[in-house]
């Protein structure tokens, strides 16, 4: 199928191929690709696929949005939407089979390590959106990732800048038995695939849903538009809307600037402790053993997994490779970031006390003082994962000067926002509270569309400060 894909451009100027192709170039080789395409996943085990509603044409909805993305499998949506135009990593084009197809496909291609390349795709995306009919018909994952399909996360605005309307597609895998879905956690591309073709069938449901066209207010803000479209196909679905982002692999709430994890690090490594036989008073002695090792004269704070099994005093090894994995992408782990993350939740430390050791391992520059670079790394620690955007509560903490440990405990023990996250994260949990459901998003519905009511996203809060 490749040689054929790599045809279609072939001997055109660079000129040539900034415009979309027409003539006998597109007539001859786009039944041909399309077909064979069809065969691939056929191959595969997608025997048949049932296709619900009409797909609008390009005059009606210049791009689909198709959700939930689960896996590399979900490009079989292509067919029935005719080769639609996609966006795509840049870094695909050097695969094999897959460069040549987006090379036909003239899919829009980007960078997400180059900002600039990032800057260059939106353009050509409002350019091909608002041509009237000049470009083909483009289709979007508006998740940007794969995940479960349990829930949709929040909708990147790509698809939305040009305000156009746009046909929403829900993707269903009615299987009794899910080899599909590929995510960040869980089986690999290859094993996903390698369990898909290892069934008799799969099947594979796509549903055209009626035109979405905006509002005014939409199209003016293009992220009030993606969200009232995933609330859309989300109730569609039957899921939940959720505001989560993926962020450095892991999906993430954005909260007054700080990214807060779906699932925290340190209550999978509080599991993945009691699991290795560590009660409280031995989960107590190994915090002490950290702490001792982190502001130990000289020695460095970073451990491999063979030294973290002595310093937890661990009965399994592997577990210290599990461990590792929950906070780098290797077999290495700074210790500050286990014991501060583990230490607030299992109540081995009290709030004031951790936040006050937090300071003494983070406050280098100068002692009781924290830049912005040591506020983005202690809150890191604390929570388990990076914080890169931290201007906000920088702003909050520092004031007129430099943040300090006690301003610091006041924001995060007074201010509405950061509360919250320290009740949440920072916390020991208490089973006997009752939890508290407080509505961090409020959706308001406006649009054309008379289809669409109020929701709210909510997250779960508890109440511990004082």
């Amino acid at each position: 199928m490749w040689p054929l894909a790599r045809l279609r451009l072939a001997g055109l100027s660079e000129e040539d191929r900034s415009r979309p192709v027409t003539g006998w170039r597109r007539w001859f080789f786009h039944p041909i690709i399309l077909l064979l395409s069809r065969g691939v996943f056929f191959c595969l085990g997608f025997l048949w696929m049932e296709v619900k509603g009409r797909r609008a044409d390009l005059k009606e909805a210049p791009v689909l949005v198709v959700a939930p993305h689960s896996s590399f499998l979900d490009m079989l949506v292509l067919c029935p939407a005719q080769l639609a135009t996609v966006v795509s990593r840049s870094e695909n084009t050097s695969l094999p089979v897959i460069g040549a197809l987006l090379e036909f496909n003239q899919s829009v291609l980007v960078s997400r390590k180059d900002p600039e390349s990032r800057k260059k795709a939106v353009a050509q995306l409002s350019e091909r959106l608002t041509s009237n009919g000049f470009w083909p018909q483009m289709l979007m994952f508006p998740e940007g990732t794969t995940t479960n399909g349990s829930a949709l996360i929040k909708f990147k605005p790509g698809a939305f800048l040009s305000g156009v309307p746009v046909q929403p597609v829900l993707l269903r895998y009615p299987n009794k038995l899910d080899t599909v879905r590929w995510t960040y956690k869980g089986t690999t591309w290859f094993e996903a695939l390698w369990h898909t073709t290892s069934q008799l069938y799969t099947n594979m449901t796509v549903e055209f849903l009626p035109v979405y066209t905006p509002s005014q207010e939409e199209k003016n803000d293009p992220n009030l538009y993606a969200d009232n479209v995933q609330k859309l196909m989300a109730k569609a679905l039957g899921v939940p809307a959720t505001s989560y982002v993926m962020e450095g692999g892991v999906p993430v709430c954005k909260v007054g600037g700080l990214s807060l994890p779906l699932v925290s690090p340190a209550k999978e490594t509080l599991s993945l402790l009691h699991k290795d036989g560590l009660g409280a008073s031995e989960v107590k002695a190994a915090l002490d053993r950290m702490i001792d090792r982190c502001h130990g004269g000289g020695r460095e704070s970073k451990v491999n997994a063979e030294e973290l099994t002595s310093v937890l005093g661990l009965a399994d090894g592997q577990t210290a490779v599990s461990i590792c994995g929950l906070y780098s992408k290797d077999e290495t782990v700074d210790l500050r970031l286990v014991f501060l993350s583990v230490a607030g939740l299992s109540g081995s430390v009290g709030f004031r006390s951790l936040l006050h050791t937090a300071f003494s391992l983070f406050s280098r520059e100068e002692p009781g003082r924290l830049s912005a670079q040591e506020l983005s790394s202690l809150m890191g620690a604390l929570l388990g994962i990076p914080q890169h955007h931290i201007t906000e509560l920088y702003t909050e903490v520092a004031g007129q000067g430099q943040p300090t440990e006690e301003r610091l405990l006041q924001v995060l023990t007074t201010h509405p926002t950061y509360r919250r996250v320290a009740n949440q994260h920072l916390q020991p949990e208490k089973e006997e509270e009752e939890e508290e459901e407080e509505s961090l998003v409020s959706w308001k519905s406006v649009n054309n569309n008379g289809n669409m009511h109020n929701s709210n996203d909510s997250f779960l809060y508890k109440t511990k400060l004082e």
